[in-house]
Order: C-alpha cells, then structure tokens, then sequence
C-alpha cells in the first residue's frame, strides 16, 4: 500500500518506486491510497479544489491493472488517519511520504505507532536528500557550499519518470468489500470531481479557488511555458512585478504535483547539459557552478538552494515557524526595538482586508487574496512591512503566517516559512544603520521599491483607490 499524502504524482516520485518496488518482489497488487485531510487550520475550498484536481487526475493515472487507485477525501477530521491504519493492517507493506513538517510528521508517528506492519517513510522532496544534510545552515551561501560539495553524488539518482510502466501485478480486490472504513470518507471514483465534493466538509469556505488549476499536468503546462518563453527573460526580469516572468510552480511544488528531478531533467536536456560540467570548486558562487546558462543557474539557485534550504531547516528544528529560531542577532536586535513607536498599527483584519495607507502593499496583498500567489519581490516588502506595522515582532510573524498560509496556494511549506522569517533576519545579516523597529535586521520602503522596479502595471491591475 502506497499512502500517498505529499507527493501527489504518478511519477518522478521516489515514494511510488519504492512501493511498486515491493509490489514486484512480493508479487502483490498495489493499493495507492490518496488522503485528503480536513478540518485543520487553513483548510480551505481554494486548497482543497487544487488537490481535488490533481487526485481526478491520478485516477486516470493510476487505471492500471494490478493497481487500485483510491482517493480518500476526509469528511470528519481524523477519518483518513483511521482509514489508512485500517487498510494498512491488510498490507504487507505501507509506504508514504516523508514530508518535513510537524503536522504530517505527527500524523505519519501516529499511524506508525499503532500499524503492527512494516511503514517506510521515503523523501522525494527534492535533488538533496534530506538525510544528507548534517546540521542546520544559517545563510544560503554556507548551504550552497554544502550543495557543490554533497550534491554531485546524488544527481543521478533520480525517481523513474514512470515507474508502473512494464509492470505486471496480480489483480488488485475491491477496498470497499476488504475494509468498510472507507464509507466514511469521500471517494472519488470517476474524474472529473466535480466541485460538490467539498460541499459540508470543515473547510474555510472564505477563501474561493483562486482559479490556477491543480494537477500535474497543469503543472507540466506551467513548467514548460516558462521554460519556453520567460526563462531567458528570468534573471533581468523577476524582480519586476510588471514583467511577472517568474515560473509559478511553487504551488505544484509544494502539493507535490511536481518533481524538482523531473523540472532539472527537463532543464539539463534544454540545455544538452551533463555532469561533467560542474564545477569543481565549492566556493558558494551563485554562479558559474553548474555549468549551465546563466538563465538555468538563476533559476536552479532559486528551485534548489533556496528551496531546499527551508527543508534542511523544518526537517532538523521543531521551531521553525517560532520566533527563537531566529539567529541570535536578529532575536536581539528585534527584542532590543520591540517597543519602539511605530507611526501606524494595524489589526490582523485590515491587514487581510488590504486596508493599509500603502498602495502598493495594499496590491500585495490583494494579489495574495484573489489569486493565492504573490510576486516573489513584492513578497519580501510584504513582510518587511507587516513587521513595521505590528506591535511587536512575536504579532508580526503571526499575522505573516496566517495570511500566507491562509491564502497562498505554496502556503503551509517548508519554502514559505523560509521566506516569512528572513524578513527578521533568517539567512541573513546585520544590517547598518540601525533603524526603529528593525534594529539591524534589513529595511524596505514601498518608495525605494516603486523606484527600483516597474510596478506601475501591477498597480493597475492590484491596486486600490484610498
């Protein structure tokens, strides 16, 4: 049994080859048992619409002989956790995602404990794995020496973009007549899953789809427009709002609909790259070391060292969404301004409602509510100011996580806890001069970032009338 619940993929997925690995040896079907949980903090119709399309798309998928895909869309909180102990009790084997964070971490502890049955837990997050990784780095450039020196190792190691493929199981059993735990979840036998299937779940109804569909095809589609068409755009344009030349597949990324090996596969070919070309020096360099296009290394530094930055960070500290892991420079000088005055303040409520005296963050934010992303500079100013605009930074990084995680498609990710805490200071360094509020920690204006880059589009298209 493969108790899929992070990488929701039929393929390029570690997690899946392992399980059809022990399919074959022990000459058993596979059961591919896809949970949807409910009822858990930011659990939203906007979430749920875009894993539900990803879930119609497996059962295409997975319509195999030998296989039986089953989608399991929790109905009353804790069901899905029942229902994979129940059916893992039938298995041989259970094999699920090994996902860094303290929510998926406790439920996978919980199944574990009471299972009787051999559970492997396999990471398929991204090209480093997360093992190998032996402490937590405090800057991107110390990470990043650790990549050129670690990574080499692994980058053949791949998921099969295919695993199923030539495969031959024994017929695989109704779920339904084996185990009747499954009546009280919400089964999705046939796509497409119409948008019913979340009606009288306890999920915030607040937050609409934000109309990017889910699914790893979608994903494929996003993927390869960028590739086609704005990557050699990426590095002059992606700080600029107005030229949104940024891939969007971080929403893919995070609800595991996309592979980071099947995005670098794709990359090397496009640039009829091999191993023999990186570099042998692991000086840190955020260029140069791949050997690839300055276009693909900007990029990759973006899809590989920053983001599995965040996951070597959740998969070793408990705190990562707490202020204490912070840097000790930043805590103290954060707690040193704590209580300097601050011109304005405003509530959790104006701040979800875009009701700030800031035009441009107002746009910000209004992008994040209607849409679920936000552009990855203006993300940065996002932050910068909800820490100028709050009582203290402890409120700053409460409000910060629950706009994000509320709203944001990528939100509730090892990624997006990166970005929230480096605007106080996480992979950064002290700044002069010191400021009020910010202390040493670094300071954005909305002024110096309309000057820096063309937001005048953007403004338009987001903006709100005072």
């Amino acid at each position: 049994m493969y108790w899929m619940n992070a990488f929701r993929r039929a393929g390029w997925n570690f997690s899946l080859d392992r399980a059809v690995a022990w399919s074959v040896e022990l000459n058993r079907p596979l059961v591919v048992f896809e949970t949807l949980p409910c009822g858990r903090r930011w659990d939203s119709v906007r979430h749920h619409r875009f894993v539900l399309d990803g879930m119609a798309e497996n059962a295409r998928r997975f319509d195999r002989p030998g296989v039986l895909y089953h989608p399991y869309v929790e109905a009353t909180p804790g069901a899905a956790r029942e229902a994979a102990l129940a059916l893992g009790r039938h298995a041989c084997v259970v094999v699920t995602d090994d996902f860094p964070l303290r929510e998926h971490v406790s439920q996978i502890d919980a199944v574990a404990r009471r299972l009787g049955t051999l559970i492997e837990a396999v990471d398929s997050n991204g090209l480093l794995p997360l093992r190998a990784a032996d402490r937590v780095f405090p800057t991107a450039h110390s990470f990043r020496r650790f990549l050129q020196r670690t990574l080499p190792e692994h980058l053949l190691d791949r998921p099969r973009r295919d695993p199923l493929a030539r495969i031959r199981l024994p017929p695989c059993p109704s779920l339904v007549s084996e185990s009747g735990v499954l009546q009280h979840g919400r089964t999705a036998e046939r796509p497409p899953i119409a948008p019913a299937a979340v009606v009288g779940l306890p999920i915030d109804r607040t937050v609409p789809p934000a109309g990017t569909p889910g699914g790893s095809q979608a994903a494929a589609r996003a993927w390869k427009r960028f590739l086609a068409e704005n990557l050699a755009k990426y590095p002059a344009g992606r700080n600029h709002p107005d030229d949104d030349v940024t891939s969007g597949l971080s929403p893919y990324l995070h609800f595991g609909h996309l592979s980071a090996h099947e995005v670098f596969a794709a990359l090397a070919e496009a640039e009829d790259w091999t191993p023999g070309r990186l570099g042998e020096r692991a000086d840190g360099s955020s260029e140069g070391w791949w050997g690839m296009s300055p276009p693909a290394e900007a990029f990759l530094d973006e899809l590989v060292t920053w983001r599995e930055l965040g996951f070597t960070m959740t998969a070793r500290r408990d705190d990562y969404d707490r202020f204490e892991s912070l840097p000790d420079w930043a805590q103290q000088t954060l707690a040193e301004h704590a209580r300097d005055p601050r011109e304005y303040v405003y509530s959790l409520d104006e701040f979800e409602r875009a009701q700030t005296h800031d035009r441009l963050w107002n746009a910000a934010q209004t992008q994040l509510v209607r849409e679920g992303r936000l552009h990855n500079y203006l993300r940065m100013l996002w932050g910068k100011k909800i820490l100028q605009w709050t009582a203290t930074p402890r409120d700053a990084i409460e409000v910060m996580i629950e706009l994000n995680n509320k709203y944001a498609l990528d939100g509730r990710d090892p990624n997006s806890y990166s970005g929230i805490f480096w605007v106080l200071g996480r992979y950064d360094r002290p700044w002069g001069p010191k400021r009020p509020i910010f202390g040493t920690v670094r300071y954005m204006s909305s002024a110096n970032t309309a000057r820096k880059v063309r937001v005048k589009q953007y403004l338009r298209k987001y903006g709100q009338t005072q």
